[in-house]
């Protein structure tokens, strides 16, 4: 059930890799073992439309939604978060020093969802590596 949305605004794949970023992230998410392998779905997208603080043409941002079902504890959310911002900077490196960054943690309520997850026996069935 777990989704990672990464938004930035456009300007930031001219000092940035998306592809590596949502890698980073998805790993990061992993690594805290809150989020199961055969549930999380991590995906990016640019903003074409925005402004940045004074709307410098280098300001950017980069906004992490971290959306996890209900019932988490206070510490496993704060570890998911940790780890989130901590892998987002490291990804960033110094293309963050114009950039507006931020993770936030949301609660799925699953009385307002409905989800059918037909690769989890799948990737079961190939292991954690993927093979």
């Amino acid at each position: 059930m777990p989704h990672l949305i990464i938004e930035y605004s456009a300007n930031v794949t001219a000092r940035v890799d998306a592809h590596a970023l949502v890698d980073a992230l998805h790993d990061a998410a992993l690594a805290t073992g809150v989020a199961p392998v055969d549930a999380l779905r991590t995906r990016a997208a640019a903003r074409d439309v925005y402004a940045v603080g004074d709307r410098h043409p280098d300001n950017a941002f980069v906004a992490v939604t971290a959306r996890f079902g209900a019932g988490r504890s206070d510490s496993d959310r704060r570890r998911v978060v940790d780890a989130l911002m901590a892998a987002l900077d490291d990804a960033l490196g110094d293309a963050r020093e114009t950039m507006m960054l931020s993770v936030e943690y949301q609660d799925i309520d699953p009385a307002q969802r409905v989800n059918q997850n037909n690769l989890r026996p799948l990737i079961a069935a190939r292991g954690r590596d993927g093979s």
